[in-house]
């Protein structure tokens, strides 16, 4: 590899790198490599250069945001903590994704022309059995094959991706340093695909010791095909690494960026010849990605055209969009309302109470709902054993007859809301529910108090939902989104294909939400953490539109 390749290489390859103390000078440096002080502020260290204190703290206020922290713009402990831990060398942002919020994933900006590609291990580390080691990076390919055409075959001879365990010096300049630093690199498309590893770490197989072969492995893959870094914590492709995770699954996240890249999955088996296979959603029944169908609309009978008022809106597990209403539920597509519906909610979710306060689907594939002060938790349209049960028990520090619920896709925490306030209700944190809550929901800038329903659509936006009209919240700068048509818009129009409704911005300068053409700031509260239940204990499982 030539000087000038090597060097455009290493803007491109992905180290995952084991933390250490950061604080002070590191954090400065922390934030320059990762691309959050930008190409004017490189010689930060210049003892002529000074930086101006806002540049810092907005710097400071992105990482955070990046990071799903409670955004302060200050390095407090939260923050430099989360600067120590092991996480991928790339800068944060890179690619196309990085500024936008209809995708949270990242594209790089490269991708590969064929979607059968072949692989070869061309130098395997010492301490693990071979045939183990080609199980893993088979196991760590499929990943991606689960949800695309993508088929991947090991092969000799030349082949798109090259994997190699190396320590040390290894011919593409970026050396390892042994165990403890570096653990791994891959390089995108455009620069070759291959993948290096460490052969010095402790590499492990099904196991909390030592660093989990699978998980590493499947990250670099995602490099290796095209994608950057997301900034949602959940998702694989997040900066940091978080350890094994023995229910292991891609986040939603995940498979939208890869699916932007080469498309939904066409063929069952994921084998096949033709590279140039049409885009589909022949995709087996369950799968959590695909969007139900989308219809026409449908012209005034869907119930909502008159009023669009509603109880509760949720994905389900298999990305299915409900909304309930009374006793009645019902399907929707991209633009509209399925044909056929509303349905009754106790025919699809036996055990099921009418008017629903609100309901969510956690990241262990569970749909929880509340009405009052019970909740009922449910897989699919299954009601578990011994529900409902009070909230107060399930979930400590939530008051009775909430308004709306969600998993917000910002750190993944559930927030609930309830007149004029919120809570945040973190199931890995005792108490779940910190001292300081409840907060004003005015700290979500520009969403009203008294809320009907809340959630993220599979868009990556959250959505929130009172009368008739609802907000589409810009998770970054934690404020309802600037667009045209403002917000607030009407729920009819936009969710309900009623043509007959506005198109355009409802409401008026006195209805608390109207947009008004100013910038956003972060707000100091916004970013906070948001369970007793067994959603603290439980296994992780992890064609937007524009609404």
């Amino acid at each position: 590899m030539g000087p000038s390749i090597a060097i455009l290489a290493l803007v491109s390859i992905c180290q995952l790198v084991k933390g250490a103390a950061v604080g002070g000078n590191s954090a400065l440096f922390y934030l320059s490599q990762y691309g959050y002080l930008g190409a004017n502020t490189r010689n930060i260290f210049n003892s002529s250069n000074l930086i101006d204190g806002r540049v810092l703290n907005n710097a400071v206020a992105d990482f955070q945001s990046f990071a799903g922290l409670e955004v302060t713009g200050e390095l407090n402990d939260e923050t430099l903590q989360t600067m120590s831990l092991p996480r991928c060398g790339v800068k944060d942002k890179v690619g196309s994704g990085s500024d936008s919020r209809s995708k949270r994933y990242a594209l790089q900006g490269s991708r590969w022309k064929v979607k059968n590609l072949t692989y070869r291990i061309a130098k395997y580390p010492r301490k693990l059995a071979k045939k183990d080691v080609d199980v893993e990076i088979a196991r760590a390919f499929a990943v991606w094959t689960e949800y695309t055409d993508l088929t991947f075959k090991p092969s000799k001879g030349q082949v798109h991706i090259e994997i190699r365990f190396e320590s040390g010096e290894h011919g593409d300049g970026d050396p390892f340093d042994g165990p403890g630093g570096t653990l791994a690199h891959a390089y995108f498309p455009v620069f070759g695909g291959d993948a290096h590893f460490d052969a010095s770490e402790n590499w492990s197989i099904g196991s909390y010791r030592g660093t989990n072969l699978f998980q590493v492995a499947a990250h670099e893959f995602g490099h290796s095909l095209g994608l950057s870094h997301s900034d949602v914590r959940s998702a694989l492709m997040a900066p940091f690494y978080r350890g094994y995770d023995p229910t292991f699954d891609l986040d939603m996240d995940d498979i939208q960026g890869i699916q932007a890249l080469y498309g939904k999955k066409t063929r069952r088996n994921g084998v096949g010849d033709d590279d140039n296979h049409e885009e589909g959603s022949d995709r087996d029944e369950g799968r959590k990605t695909i969007p139900p169908p989308s219809y026409p609309p449908v012209p005034g009978d869907s119930g909502f055209c008159s009023d669009s008022k509603f109880d509760a809106i949720f994905n389900s597990a298999d990305g299915h969009t409900y909304v309930f209403k009374g006793s009645k539920y019902w399907l929707l597509t991209e633009s509209a309302v399925a044909p056929g519906y509303p349905k009754e909610i106790s025919s699809a979710w036996p055990g099921l109470s009418s008017d629903i306060d609100a309901a969510f689907t956690y990241k262990n594939g569970k749909t929880y709902f509340f009405k009052g002060k019970h909740y009922w938790r449910y897989v699919g349209t299954n009601m578990e054993p011994g529900y409902p049960k009070l909230i107060s028990d399930g979930f400590s520090g939530i008051p009775d007859d909430i308004d709306a619920a969600m998993v917000w896709s910002g750190n993944g925490k559930i927030y609930f809301f309830k007149g004029a306030k919120f809570w945040r209700f973190d199931p890995s944190q005792r108490p779940p529910v910190k001292r300081t809550y409840p907060k004003p929901i005015e700290n979500w800038e520009g969403i009203p108090n008294n809320l009907d329903a809340a959630f993220q659509y599979t868009n990556g936006y959250t959505y929130f939902f009172k009368d008739n009209a609802y907000y589409r919240f810009n998770d970054r700068q934690f404020a309802v989104e600037q667009a045209n048509p403002a917000f607030p818009r009407s729920t009819a129009y936009w969710w309900f294909g009623c043509k007959s409704a506005p198109g355009g911005t409802i409401g008026n300068r006195n209805t608390r939400g109207w947009l008004l053409d100013e910038g956003s700031e972060y707000d100091s509260q916004s970013n906070s953490n948001a369970g007793y239940d067994a959603v603290d204990s439980e296994p992780v499982h992890h064609g937007p539109v524009t609404h």
